[in-house]
């Protein structure tokens, strides 16, 4: 039975929450216009339909500016946090030293079993790190456990007996990694990638609305869920719609990728192993046929 929000259904579900928010994003400073004169705090009216925030300022000019902060910084973080995962997780996964294998995740588990919110105060408190730093600390409390995600998709592949016999045949370890385990491992990287793009989304927001990477009168859809949330009942357009803003954008990635990966499902195993003599590079690992065969001798 196919569940509700997969399929077609799912993608299009997906791609109306995430369009509006990343169009307001993206193009939003193009059409915000020169900030004009401020009015009176929580307001409705008077030129400005949405309201005004806590300082007077134009609560719809605030939305449009501020979005882009949320999202590059999130997709940046997420990027950063793949690139050192990805060939850290693969190369654990099909090393065969197990010293190694422990010198490489148990550092990683240490990072892992501080809460990700916690560090980012910790090192906050230190240093104040601007947008640049708070994507750096996002990337890097998110790396040990894509790490461990990457490893886990990867061993399976690693251990079946086609990858010795890459190995024996003289393939590169990149070869190897990326053209076989690695795309043995797709589909599950994918799927992590898109939670891990929701809870990056999550963090960056969480800093911004503590006040971590972020000014305290910056236009940031965290921000000004954090500033506004006094006079809510008041002017509640200042707070509702940059949180709705940010709800959309995360409920709409999960839902794309998942009906993306459950569409890829349906139509697409995982990939055939190549035989032993026959590289990945040779053709899709099926027998050569009668023409590439040795005739046998009298």
């Amino acid at each position: 039975m196919t569940r509700p929000w997969t399929g077609r259904a799912g993608r299009w579900a997906g791609a109306l929450l995430i369009a509006v928010p990343l169009l307001l994003a993206l193009l939003g400073p193009l059409f915000a216009g020169e900030p004009g004169p401020r009015a009176a705090s929580f307001t409705a009216g008077g030129g400005h339909w949405a309201g005004t925030d806590f300082v007077g300022r134009d609560v719809w000019r605030q939305v449009l500016l501020g979005g882009r902060p949320v999202i590059v910084a999130a997709l940046a973080a997420t990027m950063l946090a793949y690139a050192v995962a990805l060939p850290l997780g693969l190369f654990s996964a099909l090393t065969h030293r197990r010293w190694l294998d422990e010198l490489l995740m148990r550092p990683l588990d240490v990072l892992l079993a501080v809460p990700s919110l916690l560090l980012i105060l910790l090192v906050a408190a230190v240093m104040r790190p601007g947008a640049a730093g708070i994507a750096l600390l996002v990337a890097l409390v998110n790396i040990p456990d894509a790490a461990r995600a990457v490893r886990a998709a990867a061993a399976e592949a690693a251990s079946r007996p086609v990858v010795e016999a890459l190995r024996m045949q003289g393939e590169s370890w990149v070869r190897t990694a990326l053209g076989y385990v690695g795309r043995s491992a797709l589909r599950t990287l994918a799927a992590d990638a898109g939670m891990r793009l929701t809870g990056v989304l999550y963090l960056v927001a969480t800093a911004a609305f503590l006040g971590v990477g972020a000014a305290p009168d910056a236009a940031d859809w965290a921000v000004m869920v954090d500033r506004n949330r006094t006079g809510m009942f008041v002017q509640p357009w200042a707070v509702a719609l940059p949180a709705v803003l940010i709800v959309a954008l995360t409920m709409g990635t999960n839902l794309l990728f998942d009906a993306a990966l459950t569409g890829r499902g349906r139509g697409a195993g995982p990939p055939r192993e190549p035989q032993p003599g026959h590289t990945p590079a040779d053709g899709d690992g099926t027998d050569p046929g009668p023409s590439r065969r040795e005739k046998p001798n009298p």
